[in-house]
């Protein structure tokens, strides 16, 4: 699927989730003469995000930013990867940088019991070799323009504590795991904060997001979209 907003080609690239977990979304845009990547997706269909960035004419060197909304492994798998294979750089919110450093998925949020804790790397697919340092952090309102992309950044806790949404100046909106859209647009369905998610949402409202491009469904108009009390 492939959208044109103002003068920024968005190609929405959906990948499936290992254990029949659903499927997520990375959206790779034309920034200027490069690329920019939003979410890489898990590392267990890492070969099929390769064969649509090829199919979108990306090139190694022709990917100058890897943007990770946050630090789940189903949104970071594969930035390790593509730093090495593409050459770009990896720029994520320091909140979750120790998730993705230390594949530590509850560093920062509320923990669960020590079975789920010791199974998730298991499942996830997200072992040390997959583990990355950030050569970016990006902070709450950070100008992204230097990537050929007139967006900033907006810090979005809620579902994390590093959660990012990546704001265009035409109101496309990236908003990682903070809202989902797999039947009907709604507050994703876990959120360690539930106070901080709400304020985040209104944050995106107030500062003029307008088309939500969420990790999980399919883009929806946020004017559409009344949260439940």
């Amino acid at each position: 699927m492939e959208n044109k907003m103002m003068q920024n080609e968005i190609k929405i690239i959906n990948l499936p989730l290992p254990f029949w977990m659903g499927s997520v979304n990375c959206y790779l845009i034309q920034a200027g003469a490069g690329r920019l990547l939003i979410d890489t997706g898990s590392s267990n269909n890492r070969q099929a995000l390769v064969r649509e960035l090829e199919r979108a004419g990306c090139q190694p060197g022709s990917l100058r930013l890897i943007a990770l909304t946050h630090g789940d492994f189903d949104h970071t798998g594969n930035a390790a990867y593509l730093r090495q294979a593409y050459g770009g750089k990896i720029a994520m919110h320091p909140g979750d940088a120790g998730m993705a450093e230390r594949g530590d998925m509850f560093e920062g949020r509320k923990k669960p019991n020590r079975l789920i804790r010791a199974l998730l790397p298991v499942f996830s697919g997200f072992g040390k070799s997959k583990w990355f340092k950030p050569d970016l952090l990006l902070e709450d309102g950070q100008d992204l323009s230097e990537f050929g992309l007139d967006a900033r950044v907006i810090s979005i806790p809620g579902h994390s504590l590093g959660s990012i949404a990546i704001l265009t100046a035409s109101g496309d909106c990236f908003c990682g795991d903070l809202l989902e859209n797999r039947k009907e647009p709604t507050l994703n369905s876990l959120i360690d904060d539930p106070v901080a998610a709400r304020a985040s949402l209104q944050k995106l409202r107030s500062m003029g997001a307008s088309v939500i491009y969420p990790g999980h469904g399919r883009p929806f108009a946020l004017e559409l979209f009344q949260l439940a009390s």
